[in-house]
This record gives structure tokens, C-alpha cells and sequence, in this order.
């Protein structure tokens, strides 16, 4: 009999053999690439666990489909279900015009604090890439969800809240800025709360699956108080919380200026050697190089909201672009979920059953993997390498690859199935 997922007394996810799990079908592209998908989920899940597992799918509403059905682009009861069931899958979302909500996504972020925007990037062979060594980029980035810019508290030039705030600095904080009426105003938040619990989850992430290493990537050079601050509270919490897991550069830079560079590296290499996971920073931009110059030295990212946007973008470019990125917004805390596909609707191509569903399968792999179901996930993962191995692929990646065989979406996820 189906059930909710719930979360025990003890923090732990609790997933019954028959869950029933939420799911908003997306605009423009959505429906055909998620009805290409479900089949992929079912499959896997049915073989995996020879029928003893099955997920009963709840479809609530959210944007244009929402809309035209009930005149909200977001109807309190989608929030309700989400709230009740911990996990749910989308997929692509319009942004309204006009008023009201200004993303759809960032309002269902913010509803259920879903503090993390997890993404992994890994290349997947075959996969045509801009780079020579795409194999090289194996990272999970952790961006922080809430905060930053993103909390939309920002006033349009020329009106009077904005005046206000621009009156206020200047003649209480005496801030040294030529404001103007052509002068727009953004505010920028960065919490100790806020970044902690992104960065906790980052480096429990990375000890649970054995990895290197967590880099905080900020511009702290020059947002000394926000994006510095969060560098600075990374390295406490992976000092304090983290003390005997973890090794940080700012113990090495402590070390190297008592007893030196060799005594430094020393200790470095014996703390890694032990097992401890090394906590390291880098400046956004030359992060941005990084992942093109040297990819292999990053593994875990915990970021900022806006540089998470830019830099998953970056990274999902390098291993085949938007149409093959994953992505998850989690609460660690309550449990609560939403996996997505990370692109947008692509109106034009709606109906056309011509996109590549991908985003959306390893959305729900990684949901898979959340809810403790890792043997379907690693299914789906091995039957859509084979797939795009053997050139078998939509149309995205049909016009970069040679000799390959051009298949609808429908037929992509066939041949998916074909090789579970």
C-alpha cells in the first residue's frame, strides 16, 4: 500500500516500498521530457527490485499548466502536498511576466527552505564537450539557496523606496557612493546561520562519500563582510564541528607561520594521509579558471548563491551542456526535497518530442540516491552511458557528434529501458 516518506525522530528519511511521491510536470518542454523520464524511473525501479518497490506518482500543479487551471501560477495546495510528502521532482518552470511571483523556482526554494541547491557535474563518455579532458570534472557543487542577492530584496531606480535607502547611506551610514536618481538599489545578505548549514552539509557530504576535499568559493577579497564572512565561518565550522575529520588551510597557514613551510606541508600531508578531508578556499574568478586548468584538484564546492549559479552553469557547459545537468533543493534539517531539471521550458520546442530528457533522469537519480534506492539509480546512470556511448542520442548532442543516430525523446528513453 502506497505511503508518505517521512522523517524519524532520529533525522533519518523513512521510505516505505511504495512512496508517494509529488511531481510537477514542467511547461513548454515538460511534458515530453518527463513522461520520457517517469518510464526510465518505473523501469528501473521495477527491475532493480523485482516489482517489490514501486513509486505512486501525485501530480500537483505549478506554473503555466497551474495557471490556466486554477489562475495561480503557484496554488498554496502544490505547496501543501510538497510540504506533507518531503520529496518531489519538477520540471522546467516559466517565469511569470509582470508582477507578482518573480520566479517560480526561487518561490518554491524559499517556501521550504531548501537551503541547498546541490549539483553534480560529471562527464559521461561520448558526450561531446569544449574541452580536451572532460573526464577530468567529477564535482558536487553546494550552493547556498536563500540568501545573497537572490532574496530579491532590491528597488528600481527613480522611486521612493529606492531614494530612501539610497538617502539612508548616504547620510546616517555616510557611505562615499555618487547616488543618483538613475541609481538602483540591491541588497546583499550573507548569514553565520545561513552559510554554516550550507557549508555542514558540504563537508558531511564529502565524508560520506570519501571525497578530497571541500572548496569554499567566494569573492571575499573584496565583499569582505559577506562573501568573506563566509570563508571565515566555513573554516571555524570545519575546526569546531569537524575538528577530528578535517584539515584546514588556515591550520596550515597557522603552522607554517610558527615552525614554516616544510613543518606546514608536513602536517598537511600526515592529516590527509590519516583520512581527513582537506578544507581549502579559492577567489571565484580564478575558481572559474580553475575548473577548465585544473579540474581534478576539486571535488566538493560550497558556495554562494549567485556564484553557485555561474559556476554550475560553467561546469554543466564543459561535460555537454544545460540538457545534461542534474540538480536537487534540500532541506537536511526537515527532509524536505524538490529535484529538478535545470534548464529552462524552451517554449518553441514544446510538443515537438525532439529534447533530451537527461536533466531530468539524473534529477531523478539523484532522488533515487536520496531516498536510499542507490541500486536503481546506478541502473539508470549505466543504461544512459551506454546509450549516449553508443551514439544513440537526441538532437542536441546528435549536431556535435559524428556517425551518430538521431532518436525522438520518446525513442532516447527506449532505448534506455532496452539496456536496463
Amino acid at each position: 500500500m502506497a505511503s508518505k516518506i517521512v522523517k524519524s525522530e532520529h533525522g533519518l528519511l523513512q521510505v516505505p516500498d511504495q512512496p508517494i511521491i509529488p511531481f510537477i510536470i514542467g511547461d513548454g518542454i515538460g511534458p515530453d521530457i518527463w513522461h520520457a523520464s517517469v518510464r526510465v524511473f518505473d523501469h528501473a525501479v521495477e527491475k532493480t527490485y523485482a516489482g517489490r518497490r514501486k513509486i505512486e506518482w501525485k501530480e500537483v500543479l505549478a506554473g503555466e499548466k497551474a495557471f490556466n487551471e486554477t489562475g495561480e501560477w503557484l496554488p498554496e495546495k502544490t505547496l501543501q502536498v510538497l510540504k506533507e510528502y518531503l520529496v518531489g521532482i519538477k520540471g522546467p518552470l516559466t517565469t511569470p511576466i509582470g508582477g507578482g511571483i518573480r520566479s517560480l523556482n526561487v518561490a518554491l526554494r524559499k517556501e521550504l527552505d531548501l537551503f541547498v541547491c546541490q549539483r553534480p557535474t560529471k562527464w559521461y563518455e561520448g558526450v561531446p564537450s569544449p574541452v580536451k579532458h572532460p573526464e577530468d570534472v567529477n564535482m558536487v557543487i553546494f550552493r547556498e539557496n536563500t540568501e545573497d542577492i537572490y532574496a530579491g530584496i532590491e528597488f528600481a531606480a527613480g522611486t521612493a523606496d529606492a531614494q530612501k535607502i539610497q538617502n539612508f547611506l548616504r547620510d546616517e551610514l555616510h557611505v562615499d557612493y555618487n547616488f543618483s536618481s538613475e541609481t538602483g538599489v540591491g541588497i546583499k545578505l550573507v548569514s553565520e546561520k545561513g552559510s554554516k548549514r550550507l557549508i555542514r552539509a558540504a563537508i558531511e557530504h564529502a565524508l560520506e562519500h570519501n571525497l578530497p576535499s571541500v572548496t569554499l568559493v567566494h569573492k571575499g577579497n573584496i565583499m569582505k563582510f559577506t562573501e568573506g564572512a563566509f570563508k571565515n565561518w566555513g573554516y571555524e565550522l570545519a575546526e569546531t564541528e569537524f575538528a577530528d575529520k578535517t584539515y584546514t588551510w588556515g591550520q596550515w597557514e597557522r603552522t607554517k607561520a610558527e615552525k614554516g613551510d616544510l613543518a606546514a606541508n608536513a602536517e598537511q600531508q600526515h592529516a590527509l594521509d590519516s583520512g581527513k578531508i582537506l578544507i581549502k578556499d579559492v577567489i571565484a574568478d580564478n575558481f572559474l579558471q580553475q575548473i577548465l586548468l585544473n579540474p581534478k584538484d576539486y571535488s566538493v564546492i560550497a558556495t554562494l548563491n549567485l556564484n553557485g549559479d555561474y559556476i554550475s552553469d560553467s561546469l554543466a557547459a564543459i561535460v555537454g551542456g544545460i540538457g545534461i545537468a542534474p540538480g536537487a533543493n534540500i532541506n537536511y534539517d526537515t527532509g524536505h526535497a524538490v529535484f529538478e531539471a535545470t534548464h529552462g521550458t524552451a517554449p518553441r520546442f514544446a510538443n515537438t518530442d525532439t529534447m533530451n530528457p537527461s536533466s531530468v533522469i539524473l534529477s531523478g537519480v539523484m532522488m533515487l540516491v536520496y531516498m536510499g534506492w542507490q541500486e536503481a539509480a546506478d541502473a539508470i546512470v549505466k543504461a544512459l552511458g551506454e546509450t549516449i556511448k553508443a551514439k544513440t542520442v537526441t538532437v542536441d548532442f546528435y549536431n556535435l557528434m559524428k556517425d551518430a543516430t538521431l532518436v525522438k525523446t520518446s525513442e532516447f528513453a527506449d532505448h534506455i529501458i532496452e539496456k536496463l
